[in-house]
């Protein structure tokens, strides 16, 4: 995956986030996908709405970068 600066961070737009409010995963690229889907249930401190909407931004950019999105049971 690749390795954002602080700075690279900074000049990406907050809607490439999956919560773009706390601009927390990023997803700007197809490794960056996949982690923010292993790290999903790890942010801490966002509403229910919240994380409805990022998933929504996830399964997007999975479809946009190929990533392909299995059901966890």
């Amino acid at each position: 995956m690749t390795k954002l600066t602080k700075a690279a961070r900074d000049r990406i737009s907050a809607t490439t986030f999956a919560f773009p409010k706390q601009r927390k995963e990023p997803l700007e690229n197809a490794s960056h996908v996949r982690n923010a889907v292993a790290r999903f249930h790890q942010v801490k401190d966002v509403t229910e709405a919240e994380r409805r909407a990022a998933w929504k931004r996830i399964q997007s950019a999975a479809k946009r970068y190929g990533v392909e999105l299995q059901e966890s049971k």
